[in-house]
């Protein structure tokens, strides 16, 4: 009690992490538990799909000995790169984020879809490598590390253009740098790209040398592929075989193949390309898996190939909230050609494990049905919290079980960072909550929990300032510069527990106050935070937010209420 008089600098003010006074909200517990609209039951002998529930895609897979790690797309989320460890490629932990300083990505002026593309991981005597493009902020890039959790180096620029680069590794002791950039003529089409390749000093972190034209277009050119990407090269037995995805990030959405006896081609297409897709299936058809594609292999020890890659799980025609997502299956080769699933057939759930040891269930899951509270209490949040583009300064703080945070941009601002703390959404059917303390003062302050798909599509529910009142409010931005009020109601006292339920595309709202649970508001339709609607790459984030409001001033929260 004497620590938090003393944090009181004046009656009505308290300062924050510049000396200045602000007006910080009080967030003591964040619990999500969430559940598949599937019903898949894997055996003792089988894993579950997706490998990764929501918003992971454009996964990248790498085997050091008996270790595998997977690292995903983060656009302008921060911290960024989150990068995953499993030692039997179904169950698997977060270990760091690759991004995890300022220093490395400035996201200033970005939506929410720019940012960060496909990553790439590998591994050269004793020395991690991520190869990524940064997407009007710097372009493609590299960091290193020795060990997996980092720390991770400050990025260097390669001067190598287009997205989705990726290193490979040949067996003469050479590497190569293969990515998406534009053909060298004149487009002939909408999503007409191609695949280059150029030699790459690692010492150096530099391309050398020619770069050489590997695919123009596609499999087929005279066909219009469009956005041929993703691209990784990797050798077996006589041949260099170069995968990639072909056909965009919607249902069209495939993985082709092509291979060569040199690392510069000419590479040849599969003839029964694609080697994975679902857009030949019945888009009725129940719990549909769509969009498969951006695929990366392994290779276990004991021979078998894996392909780990994106694919989405649609609640209805066609829209997601969570984002794509990662699977695993295996490859099977024939005549020298490789295939994850024969074309028409269908994603499975559940499927047979590879021979690996098998892992314990993790305390937090990131596959099938989970549950979680996170209570604050640690010395630093879990590498699973992000926020919406690089903060510029600290906004939060951990104080024994509650997360503060500081008011900083406001959302829909791309030149400024949110006090947006928030978890993936990982399933369609989910339950958030948390419990708040917050005091508004001026006209439209805020704090509560936020569910953002871009600063154009989101939605604001918690405690706000209206008309000079204290209420709880819910906001909806739809694709819109502003936001619409839905439902509000007066509030009396600071404390607030609030939840936030997700079926599909509906939503309801409640709130326990005083003991008593209400709800604000249900059966709110939530298709405006689905891809196909909002737009984009990303998937739903949920979390505690703060901002003050237009009379923005030096009013803190007072000394009563840190000691209730």
């Amino acid at each position: 009690m004497v620590s938090a008089l003393a944090a009181c600098s004046a009656p009505g003010a308290r300062p924050g992490f510049d000396g200045a006074p602000v007006h910080a909200a009080h967030f003591e517990r964040f619990s999500y538990e969430g559940r598949s609209q599937e019903t898949a039951t894997p055996s003792a002998t089988q894993y579950r799909n997706p490998i990764l529930s929501g918003y992971y895609p454009d996964p990248s897979v790498l085997r050091v000995g008996d270790d595998y790690y997977l690292i995903n797309s983060s656009f302008t989320n921060f911290p960024g790169l989150p990068l995953f460890h499993s030692r039997d490629l179904g169950t698997w932990t977060q270990v760091t984020n690759v991004i995890s300083r300022p220093s490395q990505a400035n996201f200033e002026g970005l939506r929410s879809s720019r940012g960060i593309y496909a990553p790439d991981i590998s591994f050269n005597k004793g020395v991690f490598y991520v190869v990524t493009t940064c997407v009007d902020c710097g372009g493609n890039m590299a960091m290193t590390a020795t060990r997996p959790e980092g720390p991770w180096s400050e990025p260097v620029k390669l001067a190598f253009g287009g997205i989705d680069p990726s290193l490979f590794w040949d067996t003469d002791g050479k590497v190569y740098l293969v990515g998406n950039d534009a053909p060298a003529e004149q487009p002939r089409y909408d999503g007409h790209r191609a695949i280059w390749v150029q030699e790459f000093d690692p010492g150096a972190l530099a391309v050398k040398g020619e770069r050489t034209l590997l695919v123009n277009g596609g499999v087929d050119i005279s066909a219009e592929p469009s956005w041929i990407e993703g691209p990784h090269i990797f050798r077996r037995g006589d041949y260099y075989y170069l995968i990639a995805a072909e056909g965009g990030t919607g249902d069209n959405h495939s993985q082709v193949v092509f291979r060569s006896r040199s690392v510069r081609g000419p590479f040849t297409p599969y003839a029964n390309n694609p080697i994975l897709s679902q857009r030949k299936l019945d888009p009725a058809r129940r719990n549909p898996v769509t969009s498969a594609g951006h695929a990366k292999f392994v290779q276990t020890p004991d021979g078998q190939w894996w392909a780990t890659f994106l694919a989405t799980r649609p609640y209805q025609d066609g829209m997601y909230n969570i984002g794509r997502e990662t699977f695993l299956l295996p490859v099977a080769w024939k005549d020298d050609w490789p295939q994850v699933l024969e074309d028409g057939k269908a994603i499975p759930f559940v499927a047979e494990r590879p021979a690996l040891p098998a892992q314990d269930r993790p305390q937090l899951p990131l596959s099938g049905d989970f549950a979680y509270a996170d209570e604050f209490d640690g010395a630093r949040l879990a590498d699973a919290w992000i926020g919406v583009r690089t903060p510029a300064t600290p906004f939060h703080r951990l104080e024994t079980g509650r997360l503060v945070l500081e008011p900083r941009g406001q959302l829909g601002d791309l030149h400024a960072t949110p006090a947006l703390l928030a978890r993936r959404q990982q399933h369609h059917i989910a339950t958030v909550s948390t419990a708040l303390r917050f005091r508004p003062t001026h006209e439209g302050d805020r704090a509560g929990l936020v569910a953002y798909q871009s600063d154009a599509s989101h939605l604001f529910y918690g405690i706000s300032r209206i008309g000079q009142r204290d209420m709880l409010a819910l906001y909806v931005r739809d694709k819109a510069d502003a936001d619409r009020l839905l439902a509000s109601t007066p509030l009396d006292g600071e404390a607030i527990e609030l939840e936030i339920h997700a079926d599909g595309g509906r939503m309801r709202f409640s709130y326990t106050a005083g003991g008593v649970k209400r709800v604000l508001l249900g059966d709110v339709d939530a298709t405006f935070l689905s891809t196909s609607k909002a737009g984009g790459f990303t998937g739903t984030i949920i979390g505690p937010y703060v901002w003050r409001g237009h009379a923005a001033g030096a009013v803190g929260i007072t000394c009563a209420g840190l000691l209730r």
